[in-house]
């Protein structure tokens, strides 16, 4: 990386005004990259959770997908043990970017790939599958990661009754 060697040569030559901004800059860097994956993750989710209430049932595969996505979001998400870089309260945001792009991945499997993204669309409720998809990402803030597969499980078993 080529970043690195910039910051090893502003530190060797003693400017550590410039080196600091760069650090900064790579921080940033670093931060965004996370978030981008913990965004792909999400429109995992919420692509599974979209064919789960569409087609009113639940394969094996997509309960795998769900537990990966949320242990994957918690795990990217947490940067030490009391800090994150999506806060509790900032969901909703990343929720609403999501479920557009979860709706087009949805629509490439859900009922075999037969219905448009229009068509998918009027067979969920949104504001079901996005307050679903909350409610798993509320699981990450609340539980250790070893047992975050065994809790999404119940969740979703419950949900389902």
């Amino acid at each position: 990386m080529e970043e690195l060697a910039q910051l090893r040569e502003l530190l060797v030559a003693g400017n550590t005004t410039e080196a600091i901004a760069l650090i900064d800059e790579l921080e940033e860097m670093s931060k965004k990259a996370i978030i981008r994956n913990i965004e792909s993750y999400l429109v995992l989710l919420l692509s599974h959770l979209i064919k789960h209430q569409a087609e009113q049932r639940m394969t094996n595969s997509w309960l795998a997908s769900i537990v990966n996505a949320v242990v994957g979001i918690k795990k990217l998400n947490l940067i030490d043990k009391n800090s994150f870089y999506i806060k509790e309260s900032d969901w909703n945001n990343y929720l609403e970017e999501a479920i557009e792009l979860a709706s087009l991945e949805a629509a490439k499997e859900a009922f075999g790939g037969i219905y448009s993204v229009e068509q998918l669309v009027t067979r969920f409720d949104r504001d079901r599958v996005m307050k679903t998809g909350y409610q798993l990402l509320q699981l990450t803030y609340q539980q250790e990661t070893k047992k975050l597969p065994h809790t999404i499980r119940e969740f979703l078993s419950t949900k389902s009754k």
